[in-house]
């Protein structure tokens, strides 16, 4: 798998410009008058509740919390309390997988019917792509790199029934089926359990006693509701079932370890974390969602806008930036790591209308970026 032409052009022009610029230091030392910015511009866009850390040399130098977890019972949102963790949770399993990867247990490049006792097909949520040999196609770098060619979910097909759009490996397009895929292969074909295997290899690693993968009872006391775009109330979802693409509960001050452990690449050999944030193929699309959408924007290869493993990546004449996003319509989440600097925030808020904001607060902890907010977020 390889960058398109644009996309390695974009790559080099942007490597030669961090030879000769150097990340500037824009540490945040003055954390109250910081925590002040923040709750001002949440009362502006009215950002029921938000949390942040901050990690610096891959230790959390600064977490907080602010609003409401409950905003009818007047219930406050704080450093502990139980929120969604979304799409973060995809990272959180490609860190895991790439411990695999480190032991030898499974190959990036082996295609998922080398693992699986028997055709994908077979097994009863993949029926419909039985006509279809391209499923052979798929291995564990092409689903990291959301490039398998589904749709993200099967429910936003017409009928429901999935099928592939395009060639597997071949155009970035954001699908959480394939994180259901390789999670099957774990599961059928390795024999492992995935929330074992994220408990203990990840939350446990790091930490992390108030984040699982499956609903838990003590979560209920302390729990963080959700709000729409509209203010409108959302319960929180008491998730059931283990799901790799995003069924992760947490709290600010375990995703703050995380982070700030996955930044470290505790747990991995250096080879495996340079292969997570290496450029994998190149993003061309003009927005992340749908993620089936065929068109495309020159901003993408402008800043070596690519997938890494299970997070995605650009750069500017400072250096290389990372990032995960976990969003649904009550939820708006950011994990953004600048390489050169060291430095990284992480946003976790039960109000979606955070994500108005969150270009302002980025500026302000990380300095002139290259986030590519247009791309998250198109509607803003």
């Amino acid at each position: 798998m390889t960058l398109s032409l644009k996309g390695l052009t974009a790559l080099l022009f942007a490597g030669l410009l961090t030879a000769c610029n150097p990340a500037p230091d824009t540490a945040v030392t003055d954390f109250a008058r910081l925590d002040n910015e923040i709750q001002a511009w949440m009362a502006s866009e009215d950002v029921k509740g938000l949390a942040y850390a901050l990690i610096d040399q891959g230790e959390v130098t600064h977490v907080a919390a602010f609003g409401y977890r409950n905003v009818e019972a007047g219930l406050p949102l704080e450093t502990d309390t139980i929120m969604y963790g979304a799409s973060l949770t995809k990272a959180a399993f490609g860190f895991m997988v790439m411990q695999l990867v480190d032991e030898g247990l499974i190959d990036l490049d082996a295609t998922i019917d080398t693992y699986l006792p028997r055709p994908l097909p077979e097994y009863e949520d993949w029926t419909s792509l039985a006509d279809d040999p391209e499923w052979r196609l798929l291995t564990p770098r092409v689903i990291l790199t959301h490039s398998t060619g589904l749709a993200n979910l099967r429910f936003l097909e017409p009928d429901g029934q999935l099928e592939f759009h395009r060639r597997p490996g071949t155009r970035y397009g954001y699908s959480g089926e394939g994180f259901y895929i390789l999670q099957l292969v774990l599961e059928e074909g390795l024999g492992l359990d995935v929330k074992t295997e994220m408990q203990t290899r990840v939350f446990d690693r790091f930490d992390m006693p108030n984040t699982s993968m499956q609903w838990r009872e003590d979560f209920a006391g302390n729990l963080a509701d959700g709000y729409a775009i509209g203010g409108t109330f959302e319960p929180h979802d008491e998730r059931s079932w283990v799901s790799a693409s995003g069924s992760m509960d947490t709290t600010i001050a375990d995703q703050a370890q995380m982070w700030a452990g996955i930044f470290r690449g505790e747990g991995v050999s250096e080879a495996a974390r340079a292969e997570m944030l290496r450029p994998q193929i190149a993003i061309e699309s003009a927005t992340k969602f749908p993620s089936l959408n065929e068109e495309t924007s020159p901003r993408g290869p402008q800043i070596g806008l690519a997938s890494g493993l299970g997070v995605d990546l650009y750069q500017d004449e400072t250096g290389h930036w990372w990032s995960k996003g976990g969003h649904n319509p009550w939820t708006g989440n950011q994990a953004i790591c600048h390489e050169e600097a060291q430095r990284c925030i992480v946003l976790l808020a039960n109000s979606v209308r955070a994500e108005l904001i969150y270009p302002q607060i980025v500026e302000r902890v990380l300095g002139e970026n290259p986030v590519p907010w247009w791309w998250y977020y198109p509607q803003q």
